[in-house]
């Protein structure tokens, strides 16, 4: 798991968020944070 994956988890598990909610409110694919968070994806920044 990458750095950034292992602060996304922990930030969204500390605010009480699922992946899918988070993928929500992020407008993205529930896989793209689940890939986020264990770094088989890194994160775009638009």
């Amino acid at each position: 798991m990458s750095e950034i994956g292992m602060v996304l988890a922990r930030l969204r598990k500390d605010a009480g968020y699922s992946q899918e909610r988070l993928a929500e409110a992020l407008d993205v694919n529930r896989s793209y944070v689940s890939m986020v968070e264990t770094g088989a994806s890194k994160p775009s920044w638009r």
